[in-house]
Formats: structure tokens, sequence, C-alpha cells
């Protein structure tokens, strides 16, 4: 080799080093600075065109399965929040048309029950709701078992044999169940890596939750097979009782460059109807300029979805991580898409750059009623202003719940991919004023995951735990109490991937064989999964394929894991019997804006917006 190739190939060399040790640039640096008290001009509070909140209708969402010991069948139902307190159930079974109430006593404490003498073969299962004063008020819609074939999931059968990378839950018929929109195949290409020049495409399709295939439709060249190109996210934004898929979309004409990018032409918000697929609005998205930075740091897009005034669910169609970031608001006002706000980070003073995560988290934070935004290092309020900037960079996670109980609202904790030396790379901060509660207290390299939620009732509050990824030149993994106790490091520290409430207890439980820590692409590679506690028993095995979702879909207030196989979702749930009864996850505002962001970015557990644990 030449001296002036081999200079030129040390300097390239040098050059994919660093960064690959850094994923920023470090000019991105300079935007590093706290804002708590931004001086930015005010904006209108907006109104929507919702009169009261836009809610799901769901029901009671009844689950029939085998029991823990395979002997019987177990039933379990959601509480709902507009039950009354002295609310109970009893629960009946039909075979070959006669009919037996198996309950001597309505049931109140909890929201399931065990057949212990299940009858061979077929049989109908419902429940009766019973006010305060033991009236019957409502009744369950009837779900078979048949105790020969059933199985501690439901199976959802794809129209083609492929992997499912992303999943969507929301009610697309209005009949108060959870249906399935979901993104084929698993693939992923980042835009800091090489782009495909295959021509592969995505697919977005639906179904209902019985497997009802109802239509699919393919995204085309315009949109690049990955998580940051094609974010979609499902909910009922016009208020008619079925949701609609909110995406990103380009038209079927765009062309591709040589290295198979996207750099030009024209890119929009679609809002497509969900039992048919059809286009009902669209509008530009926030559009690419040289203030984002370079191609890979244009691609970064989101989409989101917040009650802005409290009432109507609005969507927020967002480009830009690294640098420059930007949000448009929209309301779905019958089929017209509204713009009510842009927020250009470049118009605050100081302006707001490089705060951006892979994720955000939509909720009330300062108790006016309405939402706020959490894109990473910063909340915007719900009026498109900044509302703090903890100053941070960029964080690979980010938490928005109540972590210390003992501490009045909610915190946010932050894990900070940029190395950081006054400690702040692993910190928590008041979640409606940004300012810092306590940090880690010495320098971090590249924290690239971290979770908080209580396994060890031993320390009050919500635990958070955080690990380093290795380009950053360090492997640490540290655990930290809710008040920033340090409590241990490395072997001690659990893994960082998925959680979720699963037995009777309040403490979360954890995955043996899981690796799937980015969503699209993650594999478990044919490993069985088990649930399990904390270094203790494994309470159930045999969970096979890729965790796509965490959520509390149906049944009691316990989890369902959705992992996706090639041309099939499952959708496990527990058969472990219950201790208490609260009402469904999926009603709490933090809780179901994590679910809804869930098909776009990278995955988090979710957490509700109040203390979950012991």
């Amino acid at each position: 080799m030449k001296t002036k190739e081999w200079l030129a190939f040390c300097g390239m060399m040098l050059f994919s080093g660093v960064s690959h040790v850094y994923a920023q640039d470090l000019r991105e640096r300079n935007y590093y600075y706290e804002i708590l008290e931004p001086n930015h001009a005010q904006k209108d509070k907006v109104e929507g065109f919702a009169s009261e909140r836009v809610k799901e209708s769901l029901d009671r969402g009844l689950s029939v399965v085998p029991s823990a010991d395979g002997k019987g069948v177990y039933l379990s139902w959601r509480l709902l929040e507009q039950d009354e307190p002295g609310t109970s159930f009893h629960v009946y079974r039909s075979v070959n048309g006669k009919t037996k109430r198996l309950t001597s006593k309505p049931i109140q404490q909890t929201c399931d029950f065990t057949d212990k003498q299940p009858v061979e073969g077929k049989a109908l299962y419902w429940v009766r709701t019973l006010n305060a004063k033991k009236k019957m008020v409502s009744e369950s819609s009837k779900v078979e078992a048949d105790g020969t074939t059933q199985k501690n999931y439901r199976s959802i059968k794809l129209n083609r044999d492929v992997k499912a990378g992303k999943v969507a839950v929301a009610d697309l018929n209005g009949d108060g169940v959870y249906d399935y929109i979901i993104r084929t195949p698993e693939m992923n290409t980042d835009p800091g890596t090489r782009g495909n020049t295959r021509g592969d495409t995505y697919q977005i399709e639906a179904y209902l939750s019985d497997g009802t295939f109802l239509w699919s439709k393919d995204l085309g060249q315009g949109i690049e097979p990955g998580v940051w190109y094609s974010p979609f996210v499902v909910y009922d934004f016009n208020g008619d009782g079925k949701a609609e898929v909110a995406l990103k979309t380009a038209p079927e004409t765009t062309k591709r460059n040589a290295d198979g990018r996207v750099d030009r032409g024209e890119e929009y918000l679609s809002v497509w109807n969900g039992m048919t697929g059809e286009e009902i609005a669209r509008v530009d998205w926030p559009e690419r300029n040289d203030r984002y930075g370079n191609v890979n740091r244009q691609n970064r897009n989101q989409i989101g979805m917040a009650f802005l005034d409290g009432k109507t669910p609005y969507i927020l169609a967002c480009r830009g991580t690294y640098k420059l970031m930007v949000v448009d608001a929209w309301q779905l006002n019958g089929n017209k898409l509204e713009r009510v706000w842009r927020w250009d980070g470049d118009e605050e003073n100081p302006i707001v750059r490089s705060m951006g995560s892979h994720n955000m988290v939509c909720g009330d934070v300062d108790g006016d009623g309405r939402d706020e935004m959490l894109l990473g290092s910063c909340m915007l309020d719900d009026n498109g202003t900044l509302l703090w900037s903890a100053g941070l960079g960029h964080p690979d996670k980010i938490y928005l719940t109540d972590i210390d109980p003992e501490r009045p609202g909610m915190e946010v904790f932050l894990c900070l991919e940029p190395f950081n030396n006054d400690g702040r790379g692993v910190c928590m901060v008041d979640a409606a004023t940004g300012q810092q509660i306590w940090n880690i207290g010495h320098k971090t390299f590249h924290v690239g995951d971290g979770m908080v939620t209580d396994f060890d009732p031993t320390h009050k509050g919500l635990e958070c735990f955080a690990s380093e990824d290795a380009k950053g030149g360090s492997r640490d993994k540290y655990l930290l109490a809710a008040n920033g106790e340090y409590i241990g490091k490395n072997e001690v520290v659990p893994s960082c991937r998925n959680w979720a409430w699963w037995d009777g207890d309040l403490l979360r439980e954890t995955f043996q064989g899981d690796d799937n820590r980015w969503g699209a692409s993650s594999s478990s590679n044919g490993r069985k999964l088990q649930i399990a506690k904390w270094k203790g028993e494994a309470l159930t095995g045999n969970i096979e394929g890729d965790i796509l979702m965490i959520a509390d879909l149906f049944g009691d207030w316990r989890e369902e894991i959705v992992t996706a196989l090639k041309g099939e979702l499952r959708v496990y749930t527990t058969n472990h019997v219950a201790k208490d009864r609260r009402v469904t996850l999926m009603q709490d505002p933090i809780y179901r804006s994590y679910i809804a962001h869930r098909s776009m970015g990278y995955p988090q557990a979710p957490v509700p917006s109040y203390y979950l644990g012991e």
C-alpha cells in the first residue's frame, strides 16, 4: 500500500473508531447546558375538538387459560376505573347449553377465579358484574375453552410467513377489545450504518383480536426499512370510538440513491382508517434542512400522541434527535388534520438542540390537566414551548413515573449516551421542573440501557439501574435506590431489558434468555424464555418468540407478553393466582402513553404514573 493510501486508510479507521466510541459528533456537546427557566415567546393554550376526554371503551377482557397446575381452568378479567368501590363478580360456565354459576359468593378481593373441576371438551365461561347492592349491571362476552387444546397464549396467525418487527395495540372496530397492527418484516437499517441497497420495504398490517386479517399496505421505496424512517402510532384520534393509524409516508415514486438512502423528495404525515387501511388525511412531515446535520442526523423521526388540552388526542410528528429538534402537533378534526403548533428548538432562548432520546412519553407532569412531552433530556409544555431542559444531551433510556413515593409528583430517570465527567450520566430529575434530585457521582462513558422497577422490597421506591455500552470503553452496571443511594455494581445488577408484573405480588419479574434490546432485528435466536424472580425461582417457562410488547391487554392488571415468530404473533398471559385487584393499567394515562409509543422508536418497559411496588 502506498504512503498516501496508507495515511488515508489510517485516517478513515481513526474516524471510524472515534465515531464508534462516541456515537455523537463531539461538537454537539456545545448545546449541553441546563435551562430551567426558559425565556421564550409565549403561545396560547390549545383547545381541540373534544368536549370531554377521548377514552377507550374497554370491555371486561375476560381471559381463560389452563391453571398453573394444569388441572383446572384459570379466569381473570379487568377492573375498570368506572367500577364502583363495592363492585363484585359472579363466574358462570355453560356446557351443551346448560348453565352453572361457579361462585357461591360474589368475588370482590380479586378479579380472578380457578375452575378446579372443569369439564372435558368445550365450555363457555363469562362473568357478571354486580354493584355494591349485589345487583347485576353488566355481563362479559362469553369465552370458549377446550381443556384438551387450551394454551397459556393467544395466537394471531399472520397473512404471510414473516416475522413482525413492531406491534401496536388499539381498538379498531369499537368492540372494547384490543386489536393488533404490525410492521413487517423484522429487519432494521439505522441511519448511521450502510443503507439498504436491496430495495426492501416495510408493510403495515392489521388484525382483529380474534386473528381476522383486515388489510396490508406496502410503505414503498420512499420509506427505508428502519426504526427511524418508519414511525407509526395507533389511537382513536378523531374520537369516533375506532382507532386510526398515524404514520410517516412518502410517495411510491420516490427513488433511493446509490447508497440506498432517501435524501430528498416529499414526506408526509398520513392518517389511515384502522379497519380498511385507506388514507383519511395527509399533510407534510417536518421538512429536511441543514440545521439537522448530515443525512444520518436528518433521518431521526418519531411520532407520538398527547392530550395537549386534556381532552383531545393530538398527533406529534417529530424530526431530530442530536442537533435540531422539531415537533408539529396536529389534531384530526373529523377527517381533516389541523396543525395547532410547531416547536422548533432553535426558537427557544437559549436554543435547545441534541436533547432527544430514542423514544418519548407524554403525560401531565405539572398538574394542569394537560399533557407535556418528555423528548429526552428536555420536556415540552402542552402549548409547544419548552418547560425545561436538563442540558445533558442524548439519553438512550428515559423513564417518567413516580420513582420515589416519598417525594411529591413524578420523576424522570435519565441514562445518558454521551460521556459524562460530573456524575450526571445516570441521574434523576423532577418531572415538573427539571431540577436535579441526584446523580451517580462519578464518570460514565456511554450508558446505553436502563430501567426503573421494584424488584427488591428492602429499599423504598423503585430501583434505578443502568448499564454501560461496551463501545464507550466500559461494561459496568449500576444499581441505585429511589433516593439515589448507591446499592451495588456489576454482578448484583439485573438486566435492563424487559420486565413484567406476572405473579401475585407487586415486585416485577424479569426474563431469562431475553436479548431483545432494540425491538426490530433483535432476536431470541430460537431460545425459549423464562419469566423469573430476580435471583429467584422461575415462574413460567417455554415463552417462544421475540418480545415485541409488554402490556396489560386483557385479564386482570398483570401484564401480557406479545412475541413474534415467523407467521405468528403470540400473546402470553399469566395463570398465577392474584392476591389483590386494581384498575387495569391501560387506563392510567402514563402507562397507556408508553404502550402507544411502543410501536415506534426503541422499546421500553411501560410504567404507570403512580408508584407500583412493595
